[in-house]
This record gives C-alpha cells, sequence and structure tokens, in this order.
C-alpha cells in the first residue's frame, strides 16, 4: 500500500507584502512632477531609497528583508522634481528573471550552504551609500557592492574596490566627512565571523582584518569617531547548536552582556577594546565622538527584541517574532578606566535614525528620527527631530493613515550650521494609494511641510536613504 500523499501547505501570506508594503511591478521615469507648496531653489541634488520589492512570488515564507533590492529617487533641480525607481540587477535577480521565477527562498526557511557566496540570496536591498563618486546599493547580511549610476540609478556592475575583499561588504559602512574614508564590517555564518576595514578616499580597499568572536553573531551596525571605530557584539546571534544542524534561528541571551569593541580606525585586530554593557539589541547607531577619555555613542537601543509574550500596555509592531521597541539611548566608555555608564534619553519609540553627515564622527547636537506608529507591522507616523545637548525634542506628523520612512538630512546649498538644511523622505498615504516626496524645513521641523511632491505611483514603505547633493553628481540629468 502506498503511503498517502501530504498535503501541499501554502504558507500564510506576509504582512509585509500588502497595503504600503505593496511592491510595485513599473520601473519609470517621470519629470516635472505636481508640487503641493513650493520645493526650495536651495535644494539640489538626489535623494535615493533602497528597499525589498519581490520581482517575482516568494518561494516559501516571506520575510520583509527578503525582497528584491529597488532603489528609488527624486532628483531636485532648481525648483523642478523627477522620479525614478530601478531594480537593483544583481547576479541572482537576473537568474530569476532569465527563469521566470523565484528561484531561492528567504530567511525564513532553511538556509542553502551549497549556494555559491553564501546560503541566501544577496539582494543589496538594504542600504545605500555614496562614497569616492559611486553610489552603491548594499545587503543586511553582507554581499556584493552595487554601484549605480546617477541620475538613472542604472546598476552599473559590481565594485571591487582595486583588491578583492576576503567576505563582502554589509551595509551601514561609514564615510568619513573629514578625510573621506570608508570604514566597512562584513559578517558571516562561517569564520571569520566579524571583518572589518578601511577603503580611501580614492575608493581603494588599504586595510581589512578579522575580528575574533565566540561564534556566528547577527551584526546589523557600527559607528565611527574620528580616531576609532566601534564594533557591536550584541546577544540577539544566530542559536549555535541550530547552526550545528545546518539550520538558522535568532535567539536572544538576555543574560549574557552587550559587547562594544573599540579599534584605531587602522588597528590590528589585537587592538581592539571590548567594553560591556546591559543586554540589548541595536540595528541602527546615530553618531559617535571622542569628548576627553570617553567615547560617546548615540543609537536606537531595544532591552528585548525576542519578548516570549505581546508587551501588555503597548502596541508594538514585529518583524515576525522580532519585537521592534527602540528608543534613543547613549552610551559612554572611558578609554582610561574601562568603565561604562549608559543611560535612556527618550521613552518615544523611534528607529531609522539619521543626521547630518557631515559632521559624522565628531560631536553633533541634532538627530532626525522616524517616530514608529502603534501598529503590528514597522511604520513611522511621524518624525522626531532630537537636541541631544538642550535635551529637548520637537516632532512632526504626517497625518492620519500617512506613513513616512527614513529621512535624509539635505544640507542647504551654503549651509552655515548643523540643522541648516531639510528633510526628505518617502510619504505613503494609506488612504488614496498615491506616494509623496515630503520636505520638512530641518531648522523648524514642527511647522511641518515646506513642499509635498506628488509621485506617479506609491513607494512601498522601504528601508535605507542617501542625500546626494547636486555638486557631487558625475552625471547632468
Amino acid at each position: 500500500m502506498e503511503p498517502a500523499a501530504q498535503p501541499i501547505v501554502t504558507p500564510p501570506r506576509s504582512p509585509y507584502l500588502d497595503g504600503p508594503y505593496t511592491p510595485v511591478e513599473r520601473e519609470i521615469t517621470a519629470s516635472d512632477l505636481p508640487v503641493i507648496g513650493e520645493l526650495p531653489r536651495d535644494l539640489a541634488g538626489m535623494y535615493v531609497r533602497n528597499g525589498a520589492n519581490p520581482r517575482f512570488a516568494p518561494k516559501g515564507r516571506y520575510h520583509w528583508f527578503d525582497g528584491d533590492g529597488m532603489v528609488h529617487g527624486l532628483h531636485f533641480d532648481n525648483g523642478r522634481a523627477t522620479y525614478r525607481n530601478r531594480y537593483v540587477q544583481t547576479a541572482a535577480l537576473n537568474e530569476e528573471t532569465a527563469a521566470g521565477h523565484a528561484l531561492s527562498t528567504g530567511i525564513m526557511e532553511a538556509p542553502d550552504f551549497r549556494r555559491p557566496g553564501g546560503p541566501f540570496k544577496d539582494t543589496a536591498n538594504t542600504d545605500l551609500v555614496f562614497h569616492a563618486g559611486r553610489l552603491m546599493a548594499l545587503w543586511w547580511l553582507g554581499g556584493a557592492c552595487h554601484q549605480l549610476s546617477l541620475p538613472a540609478l542604472e546598476t552599473l556592475g559590481v565594485v571591487d574596490f582595486g583588491s578583492p575583499l576576503k567576505k563582502g561588504l554589509a551595509a551601514h559602512p561609514k564615510v568619513d566627512p573629514i578625510t573621506g574614508e570608508l570604514m566597512f564590517f562584513d559578517y558571516a555564518l562561517t569564520p571569520p565571523y566579524l571583518t572589518y576595514g578601511v577603503i580611501s578616499a580614492s575608493g581603494q580597499l588599504v586595510h581589512q582584518v578579522p575580528i575574533d568572536l565566540p561564534g556566528a553573531r547577527l551584526q546589523h551596525d557600527i559607528a565611527i569617531t574620528a580616531k576609532h571605530t566601534i564594533l557591536l557584539d550584541l546577544p540577539l546571534m544566530w542559536d549555535p547548536a541550530m547552526l550545528a544542524r545546518g539550520k538558522t534561528r535568532v535567539r536572544f541571551y538576555p543574560d549574557l552582556p552587550s559587547r562594544f569593541g573599540i579599534i584605531p580606525r587602522h588597528g590590528a585586530a589585537d587592538s581592539i577594546r571590548w567594553f560591556e554593557a546591559s543586554a540589548c539589541y541595536m540595528y541602527h547607531t546615530i553618531n559617535a565622538w571622542e569628548e576627553g577619555d570617553e567615547v560617546v555613542l548615540l543609537g536606537c537601543r531595544i532591552e528585548h527584541p525576542l519578548p516570549e509574550s505581546p508587551h501588555a500596555s503597548k502596541v508594538v509592531p514585529r518583524l515576525d517574532a522580532l519585537a521592534l521597541e527602540p528608543y534613543l539611548h547613549e552610551w559612554r566608555f572611558n578609554l582610561v578606566t574601562g568603565a561604562v555608564r549608559e543611560r535612556k534619553l527618550d521613552d518615544v519609540m523611534t528607529e531609522f535614525p539619521r543626521m547630518n553627515n557631515e559632521v559624522l564622527g565628531r560631536p553633533s547636537r541634532y538627530s532626525y528620527n522616524p517616530r514608529v506608529a502603534p501598529a503590528a507591522t514597522l511604520l513611522y507616523d511621524g518624525v522626531i527631530k532630537y537636541d541631544t545637548v538642550a535635551g529637548t525634542s520637537v516632532q512632526h506628523t504626517y497625518g492620519a493613515s500617512r506613513y513616512g520612512g527614513e529621512v535624509a538630512f539635505a544640507p542647504r546649498v551654503g549651509a552655515k550650521g548643523e540643522d541648516d538644511g531639510y528633510l526628505v523622505t518617502f510619504v505613503h498615504d494609506r488612504a488614496s494609494g498615491r506616494g509623496e516626496v515630503v520636505v520638512l524645513d530641518a531648522r523648524d521641523v514642527a511647522s511641518g511641510p515646506v513642499a509635498r511632491v506628488v509621485l506617479p505611483q506609491q513607494v512601498p514603505i522601504g528601508y535605507h536613504s542617501w542625500w546626494v547633493p547636486a555638486a557631487q553628481m558625475a552625471v547632468p540629468e
């Protein structure tokens, strides 16, 4: 007697495929877009933002981090705006396009350790960085670095930095605005678990060292000062027992400390100093700097990213099992005594923080943090401008059923101060399905938009962004 056929189980549809996350099908270019208000003439350059946009129906269970990379951009020139969106043409996307369907599963399914380049599909969907005249798209799990043209956003190929990287290059490298150097990291499921490096102002790899860790970690960001780089070893990590069986599962170990490794910018691996603080996870840092004997770090801290039960008194968004409850936080590491001080700076949930990149790694005053909406999925219903020197904040809310994303700080042409510029972000209007780009005066966030650009299609809620000033764009439109 033959065994009964097993039923085909269709995984439940992810909420990150519908509503404000709905993928767009068209790659378009649209010029002279309608504007509500008036675009400032001293706003000149291009706002670009990366995000997940699956080209084909997902194979297996879908996680928001799985979709193919699509970059959306708005070019501001002389009071006019042009919109473009383009897929990042990764090797994996090209293979699937030729096949006509998805070939890879995502991080919710078993990893394929036979896959060249790593067990998961490199989508280049997470971050954008502009360095050495190149706009580059990066992936959160670390992989190839894809260069995009400006303003066309066409994929030009993979950057090799003049010398092969020992691993890949993960999202959230940092550009020193004074020296022009790019500090980067990569992490992996197999040794070396963490790699740190420096790319010169001309785009050449000049320093790369493996960092010794006890096992595979879930790194996500770093921070830089004028002299040091801060690497993170936090107790949210791949379950070692599951990895030994060729499977992946994320676990949080609240009994382990958070470790912050401070290494001289061009230091050897053995020059790193580890500082221990309370257990937490942090997706994104804001800034860091030297202050006397101390290194100061600002970021968005999550006390318990994997709670066993929902929060009893508030709605906290989730990414599968991960709870997103981040708050503005400060750490101070004393390089002489080894002491660590930390404190929570606000009780409002914020994430995807940004600042004026022209003061990155030096003492800064302002941070621009999207405010987490009380929803089951990750949405931002406004932006908070923090003054961390005065200990104050002001905010702008986008309105009912309107959700923004990470804001980029765009310095005003001829800017003279840290907050002398604009905040730019895509906004999704859930009621109308319309997409917009909202422009705020960074000096007066609470007064609301100085201009709203109406887009020809909605832009799905996405991840990270960059502002490229017109003076740095090599090819005029």
